[in-house]
C-alpha cells in the first residue's frame, strides 16, 4: 500500500528559510565529509567557516578543575543537586543574572551599569534574535541591516517570525562604514514599496568585518532610529574579543550620554558563545531598555532556556573577578597574535585584508584573482578554493556583500599547526594562480563541485511574498 506524504509538515516547517542550501553552509558540508586531521587525513578540508573561539580553553578548564564546588556533578557540589535540578521559572538563578549583568559591564569597560532584572535568557544568540524579532514586529515587517551581515540572519531573523530584511548596502571604499544616508536610501526605498520599517540591527563588533563602531557612528544611528521611531536591535555577542584600538563601546554607553533618546527603542542581543568561547552552553541574553519588550521575551523565553546547571556553574565562573579579568586579557593577546600570523602571511603573497580590530574572524581581499568581477567569478574562486585548495572559507555573498571577491576567514578554532598548513595551501595557491598562463589558470572553472547546494547564493534582490513580486524590491530572499 503506497501512503501519500503530501502536505503532512507544516510550510513553516518546510520552507528553505533556514538558508542551509547555500555556499554558506554547503563549505560546512564539505568539511564535515572530509575534515582535516594532522595524521588521518592531512589532504582534508580545513574548517575556517565556523567563527569558534577555542584559543583560550585551558583557562576555563583550569577554573573548572579549581573549582569543583561549581558544578553539581562532582562530590563537592552534588549537594546543590535539589535546589538546582528542580524546575526553575523563566527569570533563571539570581546568581546567573547577576554575574551575566557584571560580566557585560567588564567587558565593555565599566562604562556602563547593566541592572540584572533585565537580563532575559535565550537558548544562544540564535534564539535571543529571533526572540526580539517576535516582540517587536509582525509578519511582513521589515528590519534595515547594514552589509555584508552574519550570513545566519536570513535563519534568525526571517523564517520562523516572517519578517523581512532590507539590506543597508556599505561600501568597500568607505571602509564598510555604515552612513546616514546609506540608510536613509535604504529605508526610503522600503517605504516606497509599502514595507513598515519597524528597525534597524547592527552588530557591533562586525561579523563578517571584524571592526567595530564608534561613538559618532553609533549616534547618528541612534538619531535615526528615534527621528523615525522605530526600533535599534544591537548584536554586541563579539564584545569581548577585542585586540586592539579602539576599544569596544556598548550602545547602552552611547545612549546613556544622550539627551535626545528615547531609551524604548534600543535592545541589546548579547552571548556567551563568541566571547567565553562556548557555544556549546547555549546561553544567550536579550537587554532592552523597554520595560514591555523585557517582559514579553521574559515570557518567550520559556522555548529556550538556559539550563540551570549551566547557569550555576557560570554565575561562580563570571563572579570570580580574578578568573575575568585574566581571561579577557589573556583572550585579547592571543586572538591578536593568531590575527597577525594570519594576515601577515596573507601579505607575504600580495593578499590584503580589511583593517580589522575584532571578532574570530578577517574579511580577506580576493578580488585580484578572480576571473570576472561578478557573483559567478566569486562562487568559481570558491569552488576551487573548496576543491583543490580544501579550505572553507565563506563567499562575501554569503554575508550579502554587493562588491564580489571578500571572503570571511576565521582563524580562532584551531590549533597552531593546523594555521600552518591552512597558511602554506593559501600561499601555493596564489602562487600558483600567478605563475599560471591566462588559459591555464582557468582550468579548474571546468571541473565539477561535488557539493550539492540549489542556490547560487543565500540571497538574492527578490523576494516572494503575498505583496512583492518584483527584481525591484529592496527586501532579500532566502534559499529556494
Amino acid at each position: 500500500m503506497e501512503f501519500k506524504s503530501k502536505n503532512l509538515l507544516s510550510k513553516i516547517a518546510t520552507n528553505d528559510g533556514h538558508g542551509e542550501n547555500s555556499p554558506y553552509f554547503d563549505g560546512w558540508k564539505a568539511y564535515d565529509s572530509n575534515p582535516f586531521h594532522p595524521t588521518q587525513n592531512p589532504h582534508g578540508v580545513i574548517q575556517m567557516g565556523l567563527a569558534e573561539n577555542k584559543l583560550c580553553f585551558d583557562l576555563i578548564k583550569k577554573w573548572i578543575l579549581e573549582n569543583p564546588h561549581a558544578s553539581i556533578c562532582t562530590a563537592q557540589g552534588v549537594d546543590k543537586l535539589n535546589d538546582i535540578a528542580i524546575f526553575q521559572d523563566y527569570h533563571g538563578l539570581k546568581e546567573f543574572r547577576k554575574a551575566v549583568a557584571k560580566f557585560m559591564g567588564t567587558v565593555g569597560g565599566n562604562k556602563f551599569t547593566f541592572d540584572p532584572n533585565r537580563i532575559v535568557m535565550s537558548g544562544g544568540a540564535t534564539g535571543a534574535n529571533e526572540t526580539v524579532m517576535f516582540c517587536l514586529a509582525d509578519p511582513g515587517d521589515a528590519f534595515l541591516v547594514p552589509s555584508p551581515f552574519y550570513a545566519g540572519f536570513g535563519r534568525d531573523l526571517r523564517w520562523r517570525t516572517g519578517i523581512e530584511i532590507v539590506p543597508v548596502d556599505c561600501k568597500s571604499s568607505d571602509n564598510f562604514r555604515i552612513t546616514r544616508a546609506a540608510l536613509k536610501e535604504a529605508y526610503e526605498k522600503a517605504r516606497k514599496w509599502n514595507i513598515n520599517v519597524k528597525g534597524v540591527i547592527i552588530a557591533n563588533p562586525s561579523n563578517p568585518l571584524g571592526t567595530i563602531l564608534d561613538r559618532d557612528t553609533m549616534t547618528s544611528i541612534v538619531r535615526f532610529v528615534n527621528e523615525k521611531n522605530i526600533h535599534l536591535v544591537c548584536d554586541e555577542i563579539y564584545a569581548a574579543t577585542v585586540f586592539g584600538s579602539p576599544r569596544f563601546i556598548s550602545i547602552a554607553e552611547v545612549i546613556q550620554d544622550m539627551d535626545d533618546c528615547n531609551p524604548d527603542l534600543i535592545h541589546i542581543v548579547y552571548s556567551l558563545s563568541k566571547d567565553m568561547g562556548i557555544p556549546g552552553f547555549r546561553v544567550g541574553i536579550v537587554y532592552s531598555f523597554n520595560d514591555r519588550v523585557m517582559h514579553c521575551a521574559r515570557r518567550m523565553s520559556s522555548f529556550g532556556l538556559v539550563s540551570s546547571q549551566t547557569q550555576y556553574l557560570l554565575a561562580s565562573m563570571l563572579s570570580d573577578d580574578e578568573f575575568v579579568g585574566n581571561f579577557l586579557r589573556e583572550s585579547s593577546k592571543r586572538l591578536s597574535k593568531r590575527h597577525n600570523v594570519f594576515t601577515k602571511g596573507l601579505e607575504q603573497v600580495g593578499i590584503s585584508c580589511l583593517a580589522s580590530n575584532a571578532g574570530l574572524f578577517f574579511w580577506m581581499d580576493m578580488r585580484p584573482l578572480l576571473k570576472e568581477q561578478s557573483l559567478q567569478g566569486e562562487l568559481e574562486l570558491w569552488r576551487v578554493i573548496i576543491n583543490e585548495v580544501k579550505l572553507n572559507v565563506s563567499p562575501g555573498s554569503s554575508f550579502r556583500c554587493s562588491e564580489p571577491g571578500w571572503f570571511r576567514v576565521c582563524f580562532a578554532n584551531m590549533d597552531d599547526e593546523t594555521v600552518e598548513v591552512a597558511l602554506d595551501r593559501i600561499r601555493a595557491f596564489v602562487l600558483s594562480q600567478e605563475n599560471q598562463e591566462p588559459d591555464e589558470s582557468k582550468h579548474w572553472q571546468k571541473k565539477p563541485l561535488p557539493l550539492s547546494f540549489t542556490s547560487s547564493r543565500l540571497y538574492d534582490e527578490t523576494i516572494i511574498s503575498p505583496h512583492i513580486i518584483s527584481p525591484q524590491s529592496p527586501l532579500v530572499q532566502a534559499t529556494t
